[in-house]
């Protein structure tokens, strides 16, 4: 048996999320589906760094698999890409050791939140870009309430009430609004892990910020309160994108 690591891309539009659920279109039950049918109806278990929710992307979320098979490495992204569905790519594909681990071998992940600012929504973007139309951010008041995340904190108030990970200190590191040519913010997030909903919710808290509905200075009280009922709402998820994960050289 051999450990490979690859790195894929999917859109989540037509997905029920990453995960393997009951009767719901996932993209580990299409990744799943594809390598049992390459290994001659043996169930193959794909590991991923994260799981992903209905509608959210992924341009590098990574993935591990064991496989038995004596098939040259060079070979394995075209064999799997030619039977995944269209809104699946795999990128690349390396053989690893057999201690690497997708999810536990994690030590930092970027997400980037994508906001339209146009005056009309691109037909071809909505399920892309969260567009908000009448609503023009103050980016700068954005970019000041960013800073309160800056650093390590418990971020309770910033995750699903449903999250059922203990501890909830974060570090981020980088948090970013940039303005782009294609009349787009986003929002670039860098951290050593995050909770269930987590850059969602400081999406939804900061797009307050901008429109005038929150103070910058409030989202600190908010970190403090470590209480989920005090922060803002979540933002959609077609708006978000995993994209990078990063392990230990």
């Amino acid at each position: 048996m051999k450990r490979l690591k690859a790195i894929i891309m999917y859109d989540g539009f037509g997905f029920a999320g990453y995960q393997i659920q009951p009767n719901a279109r996932t993209v580990q039950h299409e990744l799943e589906k594809v390598l049992t049918k390459m290994h001659k109806g043996m169930n193959v278990r794909v590991v991923a760094s994260g799981r992903t929710d209905a509608g959210v992307h992924a341009i590098g979320q990574v993935i591990h698999f064991d496989t038995a098979l004596q098939f040259p490495i060079t070979r394995w992204q075209r064999a799997l890409n030619v039977q995944l569905p269209g809104d699946i790519r795999v990128l690349s594909v390396e053989e690893v050791s057999s201690d690497f681990h997708a999810r536990y071998g994690t030590i930092g992940k970027v997400y980037r939140y994508k906001w339209g600012l146009g005056d009309v929504e691109s037909p071809f973007k909505r399920h892309y870009v969260v567009h908000a139309p009448g609503f023009k951010p103050d980016i700068q008041r954005m970019r000041e309430a960013a800073q309160s995340f800056l650093g390590t904190h418990d971020f309770t108030s910033f995750c699903s009430a449903r999250t059922e990970v203990i501890d909830r200190v974060r570090t981020i590191k980088r948090l970013e609004l940039i303005e782009n040519d294609e009349d787009e913010l986003h929002m670039v997030i860098e951290g050593d892990g995050f909770l269930y909903n987590m850059v969602r919710i400081i999406a939804g808290n900061l797009w307050e910020v901008g429109i005038g509905r929150r103070e910058p200075s409030e989202m600190s009280v908010m970190l403090a309160a470590e209480d989920r009922k005090r922060a803002g709402k979540t933002a959609p998820a077609q708006g978000l994108y995993l994209e990078s994960v990063f392990y230990v050289d």
